[in-house]
């Protein structure tokens, strides 16, 4: 069939690369005939979904045929109590994608430009060239630590967003309070500072700041958090920005009313109370952290010690073909090329068997490897 179309695309597409996620189980059971296949690539939370969450879904299944609360007042609420904030300080979105590219929307003109952190998340860069803004990636350092007075020299009149991922992904280092406080002091009050602490539940270092405390002070910073990683929501898509009420009623009008769908919403109301499901998440990912650690020790793999629910493996120039044949064997992990790092995988801590499944699989690979 021949496509008879002349139609344009906007000029800032050329400059944009769609997001590649992780393939799903089910992709891979079909694409190589396995049965038994382990998922490490996409940082989902290896217990499952917040049990008060699945309730709640279950009980509200009756009412899909209603729109959902446009607003999402009843999300709103249980977040602003959980988290001692006001209601006029949050923001639900359909999961912490569509928040980063409504602050772009939100904030960003042509001639604008935001700083990011590089490597990490690719969807702040993502949500600028849609709006044709401009991006400056400013490196890491050599431990892929923060190098603040670097991302200092990198601000501009320009500079309208500076990005901060903390814990940061793909790398699980994260940002401390000290500098922080260095950041935000340093930082003209034009600049909109974005906090995303989506893996924050995970953190376990005494320095470590979610940035909560910069929107109670009333600092101009969005603080984004997701209900995917610990509280197990994946696959409903929904998660919250907090700042300022006066940056939240600029977000507000980019909105679309019915952002967030209903069983989202029921969902989350219920699971950010679920405080038993939070622990027992964060003592199965502290206790898999560490069963990770010392299994890649042993097998002579440089990792980068992580404060988030995955770790960073160096497995050097034959990455790719160490991702492939892991596949082969069932264990799906996160090939790090998407991040300009090509000679690493990102893991996700699983359970104790799932870790196990994997450095099995890992250790045999490194054999086939070794004896081409």
């Amino acid at each position: 069939m021949s496509d008879r179309t002349q139609v344009e695309p906007r000029q800032a597409l050329q400059s944009i690369k769609p997001y590649t996620p992780g393939k799903p189980i089910w992709e891979v059971q079909r694409e190589l005939g396995l049965t038994k296949v382990v998922k490490l690539a996409s940082n989902e939370n290896p217990l499952g979904a917040s049990p008060k969450g699945i309730q709640a879904v279950q009980q509200f299944l009756a009412e899909i045929h209603r729109y959902p609360d446009a607003d999402a007042k009843d999300v709103n609420a249980a977040i602003a109590a959980k988290l001692n904030l006001q209601s006029g300080q949050i923001i639900v979105t359909n999961g912490g994608d569509e928040l980063i590219s409504l602050i772009s929307e939100a904030f960003l003109e042509p001639e604008d430009e935001i700083i990011v952190p590089s490597p990490s998340f690719t969807e702040y860069e993502f949500g600028a060239r849609l709006m044709n803004a401009g991006v400056v990636a400013v490196p890491l350092d050599q431990n892929y630590d923060y190098d603040i007075d670097l991302m200092l020299s990198a601000v501009t009149e320009r500079t309208k967003i500076l990005y901060i991922c903390t814990p940061n992904n793909p790398t699980g280092t994260y940002l401390s309070k000290q500098d922080m406080d260095k950041l935000l002091s340093a930082l003209p009050p034009r600049i909109l500072v974005v906090i995303d602490a989506a893996y924050s539940h995970f953190a376990t270092a005494d320095d470590y700041a979610d940035g909560l405390d910069y929107v109670r002070k009333g600092y101009p910073v969005v603080v984004l958090q997701s209900f995917s990683k610990i509280y197990g929501l994946a696959g409903l898509r929904i998660g919250f920005g907090a700042a300022p009420e006066s940056i939240i009623s600029h977000i507000l009008k980019v909105k679309e009313p019915f952002n967030v769908n209903a069983l989202a919403q029921a969902a989350a109301s219920a699971a950010i109370t679920d405080d038993l499901h939070v622990q027992a998440s964060q003592q199965v990912n502290s206790a898999g952290r560490e069963q990770l650690y010392e299994a890649f020790s042993a097998m002579g793999l440089p990792f980068i010690k992580s404060m988030s629910n995955f770790v960073l493996v160096e497995l050097g120039s034959e990455s790719k073909r160490y991702y492939e044949l892991l596949l082969t064997k069932g264990v799906v992990v996160r090939y790090g090329v998407i991040w300009g790092l090509p000679q690493h995988v990102r893991i996700t801590v699983g359970t104790k068997e799932d870790n196990e499944f994997l450095i099995k699989a890992l250790q045999e690979t490194i054999l086939q490897i070794s004896k081409k």
